[in-house]
């Protein structure tokens, strides 16, 4: 049933008749009046006769009205179809292919279920509406169990929903995007938002972590090359510009691309055209690039890390993502969609090899989300995910995962632990792992190195006898950690730049 979160003051229709073959054989639309009569079915008590859509929207009102609203029409509420208690107003022919199909039931106890590839059961009760809201807010972005379906982005708080609001509007629009946040906030996610909400939905999404791949290979990766260009290169290969061609391609931690491959890729950009090793005649492509970073690339220009120029083309509308801990209304709805994923099935769906799978649970408790949210999160989403499957295991049977169940990860390392200068007591250090007193040590000799060579990378890694990506590799755990601070005047890298 399509979602009308309007107030229903329309005058209610007499009873729709069903629609022609030549009706069915025309798209429909899928947000129609809401005083649509839909025939009772399935073992609603408080349902009748020639009830209407509107009926059962009053009905629900406390949990749908505060959610609808913020849903996105297009991608949230057009493909969201209501129901309860397995009756659904979805005539034939006008069922669109990637509709969700809300099972909606009151009373009893509170859970999700995933009923199929397209369809969850949300039963909730009034106790229980402050988590129901939540978790509708994750139904809503469901993928749904659909080849190639995916998941759409997850968000409740004021912060993240402006944010969506705009990247839908560049969407629309051909120009680079550059995604700016922390590691772990979710900027695949967004980059492919980007994507489906723009004319190339239907072209390939390419994603590529520039920090990944090896540094030798890299040009070859990304430009293709050449039948013998180079040794090893037994047969031609396209690279990714090309397969991206008529779609987009996402540069995860573009900052860590080498300078020299920054040139080529600003003359792809500009001229929309690659040359693979060992060609004399560059190759067109049609790519929409979005460039996604940790880092400050403004910062990285400054210690001649990045091109100046390359920033500008890639910079034409910046996107930042918040750290989880800044959009805290996210929490919830981002674990139940978790919980979404990764449980909720009835048991008798979940196989696993000639046994089968006990359901696990299927909701989260008011003091197990109310514990998620006093979390600061280092980690971001992807920490909380696995906070989320760790309590899954943990909740073993139980029908809801409870505070017990939450357990968090090993908080960050400080600096201040590791500093040589105030050694810790012989009892303090025996209860450190050997793992956090190697990376603390490792740090500190790279941060006594840089400070050294005055934050220039390329001697720093002489010294230390690494290549300038192991130290680049480093330098990126640290950052994560907290134990290294690149602001003019602290500790860590200076514009001391590349050699």
């Amino acid at each position: 049933m399509p979602i009308n979160p309007q107030p229903y003051t329309e005058p209610l229709p007499k009873r729709r008749p069903e629609p022609s073959a030549e009706t069915r054989r025309q798209p429909c639309a899928v947000s129609a009046a809401p005083g649509r009569t839909r025939a009772a079915e399935g073992p609603n008590p408080e349902a009748g006769f020639g009830e209407t859509e509107a009926d059962l929207f009053q009905r629900h009102a406390s949990l749908l009205d505060p959610v609808l609203p913020l849903l996105g029409t297009q991608w949230q509420r057009a493909r969201l179809s209501i129901g309860e208690y397995g009756a659904f107003e979805n005539p034939p022919g006008c069922r669109p292919e990637d509709r969700l199909e809300l099972d909606l039931r009151h009373g009893g106890c509170a859970s999700l279920t995933l009923l199929g590839e397209a369809r969850v059961a949300l039963t909730y009760t009034s106790a229980t509406l402050e988590p129901a809201h939540a978790a509708l807010t994750a139904i809503a972005s469901f993928g749904g169990g659909r080849k190639n379906a995916g998941g759409w982005p997850i968000a409740r708080d004021p912060v993240s929903l402006a944010l969506l609001t705009l990247a839908e509007r560049i969407a629309g629009a051909e120009i680079p995007v550059l995604l700016e946040g922390p590691t772990g906030t979710g900027k695949e996610v967004l980059a492919r938002f980007v994507h489906r909400r723009s004319r190339r939905a239907e072209g390939p999404f390419v994603a590529v972590n520039c920090a990944a791949m090896p540094e030798t290979m890299l040009e070859g990766l990304l430009f293709g090359h050449r039948k013998g260009a180079f040794t090893g290169a037994g047969e031609a290969r396209e690279g990714l510009f090309k397969a991206a061609d008529g779609g987009t391609l996402l540069l995860d931690e573009i900052g860590e691309l080498p300078l020299p491959l920054q040139a080529k890729l600003l003359r792809a950009l500009q001229e929309g055209e690659v040359l693979p090793l060992g060609a004399t005649t560059p190759i067109d492509v049609d790519v929409r690039v979005i460039a996604a970073t940790n880092r400050q690339l403004i910062s990285e220009v400054e210690a001649g890390r990045f091109r100046e120029d390359l920033l500008y083309r890639l910079n034409v509308f910046p996107l930042e993502i918040a750290a989880l801990r800044d959009r805290p209304a996210d929490i919830a709805p981002l674990a139940f969609g978790m919980l979404l994923r990764h449980a909720c099935r009835p048991a008798q769906t979940q196989k696993r090899g000639e046994g089968v799978e006990q359901p696990g649970p299927s909701w989260l408790s008011g003091q197990a989300i109310a514990l998620l949210e006093t979390h600061t999160w280092p980690g971001n989403v992807r920490e909380l995910e696995n906070v989320v499957r760790r309590a899954i295991l943990l909740a073993g049977d139980e029908p809801r995962i409870g505070s017990e169940h939450i357990v968090f990860d090993q908080p960050v390392r400080s600096l201040a632990a590791s500093a040589p200068t105030a050694p810790a007591p012989r009892g303090a250090r025996a209860k450190a792992s050997l793992s956090d007193i190697a990376f603390q040590s490792e740090a500190v000799a790279i941060l006594a190195a840089l400070e050294t060579h005055e934050g220039h990378r390329a001697r720093t890694a002489r010294a230390l006898g690494i290549s300038e990506r192991t130290l680049r590799y480093r330098l990126a755990s640290m950052r994560e950690s907290g134990l290294l601070d690149e602001r003019p005047g602290q500790t860590g890298l200076t514009a001391g730049g590349e050699a």
